[in-house]
C-alpha cells in the first residue's frame, strides 16, 4: 500500500494542546464491527465491556527527560552553544542515546551542561542522535530528572507551547511504574483511579505490561510504499501471570481489550499462531498495517493519529481503512479532539 492511502486533512485546531479537565470527561467514538459509530464519553467505557472481559494496560512511566543546557567551550575564549537534549535510551553505566537540537555542532570529546545540573560527555553522534556519558551525580540519576528534566511532549504539541508544571501530571498514566519511556502510552491518559475501580468491580480484569514507548513513535514514514517502513525496536516485557489471564478470560468466552497501540502489540508480538498469550520480555518492532492477522486482541482503546502515520495504519488495519477514514471524516466534523491530549475511540474488531 502506498503512503498516500492513509492521508486525510485534520483542521490545525483540532489538535488538543491540552487534555479534557477531568481525564474521564474526554469523548469516546466506539466503532463497532459492522462499522457503525457511536458517540459517548470515556467515563462510559464500562458500559462497552463484560463482567469475562480482560483490559490490558501498559504500565511504562515517562521520563521527564528534555534537558535544557549548552556546550561548554572546545577551547578559551570561544562562546558555548545553546543544546536541547532528549534522553532516549539508557544504555548502562551513565550511558545514554539522546536526540540533541542542534545536533550536527556536537562532536565526540565536547562536554555539555544540561538542567543546571548535570554534566555529560559526547562519545558518539549518529545523524541527529547523540551517545552522552553522564558523570556520577550524588543525587543519581534518576532523581535528577524527576528534578530539572521536562516532559518529552510530541512535536505537534512542543511546536506550539512549551512544557511546564501541569505536563508532569497529565502526561502520565494514572497507573505508570516502570520508567523508561520518551512518550506517554496516550490511550492510558484518560483513565481515572474511580474509572479503574468502577471496571474492576464489574468483573473486567485488568492485567498490567510494559512497553517502554521509543523515538521512533515521533518519526514520521517517509517510505512512499508502507511496507519498507522500518520500525524501530522497543523493550516489553509481559509477565506469566497476565498471559495467564488474558489466555484465561478469552477461553472462558470474554474478549482481551487492548489500551493503546503500545499494549496490542506487546500482547500480538506475545502471542502464538493460536493466538494463546505466552510470557515475553525483549524488543519488539512489530508493524502492523492492513492485511496483518490479528492473534489474540479483540478491542481496542487509543486516540485520533496523525495522518500517514504508524498508529493509523494499525488501525486501519484493526477496524478496516474505509471504516476508519469514515470514523475519522466523522471525528473531524463532530468536532472531536486529536493525538495525545485529545479524545478516544474504542474499536470492537470483526
Amino acid at each position: 500500500m502506498n503512503l498516500e492511502d492513509f492521508d486525510f486533512a485534520l483542521p490545525t485546531e483540532l489538535i488538543a494542546l491540552r487534555p479534557a479537565v477531568e481525564r474521564d470527561a474526554a469523548r469516546l467514538m466506539v466503532v463497532h464491527p459492522d462499522g457503525r459509530l457511536e458517540h459517548a464519553l470515556f467515563r462510559d467505557l464500562p458500559d462497552f465491556l463484560r463482567r469475562s472481559d480482560v483490559l490490558a494496560l501498559n504500565d511504562s512511566r515517562v521520563v521527564p527527560a528534555r534537558l535544557e543546557g549548552r556546550r561548554l567551550p572546545r577551547q578559551e575564549g570561544e562562546p558555548g552553544v545553546a543544546v536541547e537534549v532528549t534522553l532516549l535510551q539508557d544504555l548502562g553505566q551513565g550511558r545514554f542515546s539522546a536526540f540533541a537540537k542542534p545536533a550536527r555542532r556536537h562532536r565526540p570529546g565536547d562536554r555539555l551542561w544540561l538542567g543546571e545540573a548535570l554534566a555529560a560527555a559526547v562519545e558518539a553522534r549518529d545523524g541527529p542522535e547523540l551517545t552522552l556519558r553522564f558523570a556520577p551525580h550524588p543525587e543519581g540519576l534518576g532523581a535528577v530528572l524527576e528534578r530539572v528534566g521536562q516532559m518529552p511532549l510530541p512535536p505537534y504539541i512542543a511546536a506550539r507551547r512549551p512544557p511546564d508544571t501541569q505536563d508532569r501530571e497529565d502526561y502520565q498514566t494514572v497507573y505508570a511504574r516502570e520508567a523508561g519511556s520518551v512518550a506517554a502510552p496516550t490511550a492510558g491518559l484518560h483513565f481515572t483511579p474511580e474509572l479503574l475501580e468502577r471496571l474492576a468491580g464489574q468483573g473486567v480484569g485488568l492485567p498490567r505490561l510494559t512497553l517502554h514507548v521509543g523515538p521512533g513513535t515521533f518519526l514520521p514514514v517517509t517510505a512512499q510504499e508502507v511496507s519498507q517502513h522500518v520500525m524501530h525496536s522497543e523493550r516489553a516485557v509481559l509477565s506469566a501471570d497476565a498471559a495467564q489471564q488474558m489466555n484465561s478470560a478469552r477461553k472462558a468466552g470474554g474478549r482481551l481489550a487492548a489500551v493503546g497501540t503500545t499494549t496490542l502489540r506487546t500482547i500480538e508480538s506475545a502471542a502464538d499462531e493460536d493466538g494463546k498469550v505466552q510470557a515475553f520480555d525483549g524488543q519488539t518492532d512489530i508493524f502492523i498495517t492492513p492485511g496483518y492477522r490479528f492473534r489474540a486482541v479483540d478491542m481496542l482503546v487509543t486516540n485520533f493519529h496523525l495522518p500517514c502515520s504508524t498508529l493509523f495504519m494499525l488501525v486501519a488495519a484493526f477496524s478496516g481503512l474505509e471504516v476508519m477514514k469514515n470514523a475519522y471524516a466523522q471525528a473531524i466534523a463532530h468536532r472531536y479532539r486529536f493525538y495525545s491530549y485529545g479524545d478516544a475511540c474504542l474499536l470492537i474488531r470483526p
